[in-house]
């Protein structure tokens, strides 16, 4: 996998981020087990728990094509640091791409990548469900 491939399409989907209220543009691009990239990106609502964030929306957008195995996600902000996913989306990428690599990205394209299992060590699965 190029690493820096799926760096470089988070950091293009950054630049479709809806983002007027915080300013803080983000955009994901997610690999599939097949090598297809999807790319996805931070979209705001001025009512913010209607916010969705680029991690999210680019593993429904891929979920919504039919795509169920993945390799790995890309993050890139418009920070200087490295911003993590928020715990909702380390949730959603636990849940629905267990197992990948999250390489998270700055504004110039420096990265480091994490494990899911580092990024949440405890997770909430189905398995808490079962009676």
């Amino acid at each position: 996998m190029d690493q820096k491939k799926l760096v470089k399409a988070a950091l293009k989907a950054r630049g479709n981020s809806h983002s007027p209220y915080s300013n803080f543009r983000v955009g994901a691009a997610l690999l599939t087990a097949g090598g297809k990239i999807y790319s996805g990106c931070n979209i705001e609502n001025s009512s913010f728990s209607l916010t969705l964030c680029a991690e999210r929306t680019v593993l429904f957008k891929a979920y919504s094509e039919g795509e169920r195995k993945f390799r790995a996600i890309a993050l890139a902000s418009d920070s200087a640091k490295l911003i993590p996913p928020c715990g909702a989306c380390r949730q959603v990428i636990m849940e629905l791409a267990p197992g990948i690599d999250v390489i998270i990205a700055d504004r110039k394209g420096n990265y480091e990548v994490y494990s899911t299992d580092e990024l949440l060590p405890h997770p909430f699965t189905q398995n808490f469900l079962k009676r």
